[in-house]
């Protein structure tokens, strides 16, 4: 049992604000001392019973028993945080923080109207996270499932909206019959057809020229190399020049008979030129529709439309699938849920004889708490509403918390809830930020009390400005502001038992404490021994 004491404004938010950056928290650069320098919050965590070497497992960190958390910020505002000297993510950082402290402040009350938050209390109660990290894995599934799904069906309306126009032109397309290369020969083969005429009569002269009777080229090539084999014998240039007009020769005749050959080919065909000016007409006009200026494109475009009318085709196919495991996931899911909710169920009951009880016991023996439970959507946490509803007064009918608790009552409820939920959770340290707001005389004893019951089972520290409080402390820290240099600083040291007499007495009586306040602060330290 940790007390922090020391007058308003002397810096005690200063250390929940480093603390919190332990967990976490946001970096701020405006509360920096100097703007100019790195500030640098370290703790140090005993972890040892706390069955954490998965966690650091998981985020690949060097598991040690004494855990150092170190947060870094820069003057430009960059935050660094680290983990036994391993750099980590804020997100992993805060999932390692739930584990080894719970700050209790000014902030938890209003989280305490937050549907979120009062079933994080209950769950802890119930002890539910097994329950919650499967249903957890079940409802991240099934949303992805939906979210697929819903993809899909739109992409599918999009595509069915298109579908008619796509099938008829691809219609169009398979119709045509496309080949890769045929429009530049369709367009050679025209261009023949369309001169037959002439290029009949210029292969008719090609090959007269080269074949005629009397006077033509092969046979004054044949003559030739009759006349140089006569001398070939006598020198080897003879003989290569007749082994070339041989060679020439050979080819002239290749030539001679390919002219004959492609001329037997042309005749005059006026029905083939219509079908083949209808052919690239239609070539032609699909190259406009489609905006393209080749076959190939045109061909790449039909693949194209199939693919799409395909799809379309077998969508029915691939939404009922997906349809279909979207049922299943929500029926797991739903299943995950219900039991979530059958557990939170069993626990309202005695959670709240146990709250009205703690109550009672600090001065609110009327207190009356209700936690109604509805039915709502599924989302990240279940499919259940809460809502806390109090009454202080006997006979007045409880309201929303927010309604109706007054600072001092809210300080009780949430402190009983704390003292509850302690019993429940492995938390190592709680850290309470003036709980005893609105509260004195007895009710402070029993809240003092009760403090001092939960350190038995986990480090607590309190601040407080209650000597009812202070006086239960092991452990007493005092906060103050020193003057002594050009800019005031927040100081905070460990009083030993004689500055505790005085700081206690101070608190009972005032700054300058009577003999009575510390005879009463004595009394009070030694029966706290």
């Amino acid at each position: 049992m940790n007390i922090i004491t020391g007058e308003t404004g002397a810096g005690k938010s200063i250390m929940l604000g480093a603390m919190g950056l332990l967990m976490g928290n946001r970096a701020d650069t405006k509360a920096l001392f100097d703007e100019n320098e790195k500030c640098v919050v370290e703790g140090n965590f005993n972890i040892s019973r706390l069955n954490l070497k998965q966690f650091f497992e998981d985020f690949e960190l060097d598991y040690e028993v004494s855990c150092v958390i170190r947060r870094e910020i820069s003057p430009a505002g960059k935050s660094r945080a680290f983990v036994n000297d391993t750099p980590v993510t804020l997100e992993v950082l805060k999932a390692l923080g739930v584990y080894l402290m719970d700050i209790h402040s000014q902030h938890d009350t209003l989280l305490l109207n937050t549907n979120a938050y009062q079933l994080a209390l209950v769950d802890t109660f119930a002890g539910n996270q097994s329950l919650l990290d499967v249903y957890g894995v079940s409802f991240k599934e099934f949303k992805t499932a939906e979210k697929a799904l819903q993809l899909l069906q739109t992409n599918a309306d999009a595509l069915k909206k298109e579908y008619d126009y796509n099938k008829f032109l691809l219609e169009e397309l398979l119709v045509a019959k496309l080949v890769g290369e045929e429009q530049a020969e369709l367009e050679e083969e025209l261009m023949i057809l369309e001169n037959a005429e002439e290029v009949k009569r210029k292969l008719g002269y090609a090959y007269e020229y080269l074949n005629n009777a009397e006077f033509s080229v092969l046979g004054l090539l044949k003559d030739t190399n009759i006349a140089l084999g006569s001398i070939s014998g006598i020198s080897e240039k003879y003989a290569g020049l007749k082994e070339r007009i041989n060679s020439s020769l050979i080819e002239l005749q290749d030539i001679s008979n390919e002219i004959e050959s492609e001329d037997s080919k042309v005749e005059t065909d006026d029905e083939k030129v219509i079908f083949l000016k209808d052919r690239l007409n239609a070539i032609f006009r699909f190259q406009q529709k489609h905006a393209v200026k080749t076959v190939s494109e045109l061909i790449e475009i039909r693949n194209e439309l199939e693919l799409k009318v395909n799809k379309v085709v077998n969508l029915e196919e691939e939404l009922s699938v997906l349809q279909k495991s979207k049922e299943k996931l929500l029926l797991e899911t739903e299943k995950h849920a219900q039991a979530l909710s059958e557990s939170r169920k069993k626990v309202i009951e005695p959670l709240v004889k146990k709250i009205q009880g703690l109550l009672a016991e600090l001065g609110m023996p009327d207190a009356l708490l209700q936690i109604g439970m509805k039915e709502k959507s599924l989302s990240v946490d279940g499919k259940d509403d809460l809502l806390f509803e109090f009454s202080a007064n006997k006979g007045s009918t409880p309201k929303p918390l927010k309604d109706v608790a007054s600072g001092g009552e809210f300080s009780r409820v949430m402190l009983s809830l704390k003292y509850v939920l302690a019993e429940k959770k492995s938390l190592p340290t709680i850290i309470f930020d003036e709980i005893d707001t609105g509260i004195s005389g007895e009710v402070a004893i029993k809240v003092g009390k009760m403090l001092t019951e939960m350190s038995s089972k986990l480090q607590v520290i309190a601040i407080t400005h209650l000597h009812q409080i202070a006086g239960k402390g092991q452990t007493h820290f005092y906060v103050y502001k020193d003057n002594s240099d050009i800019k005031t600083v927040s100081l905070m040291r460990k009083l030993n038992a004689d500055e505790r007499i005085i700081e206690v007495a101070k608190m009972i009586g005032g700054q300058n404490p009577s003999e009575s306040a510390i005879r009463s602060a004595i009394e009070m330290l030694e029966n706290n021994n």
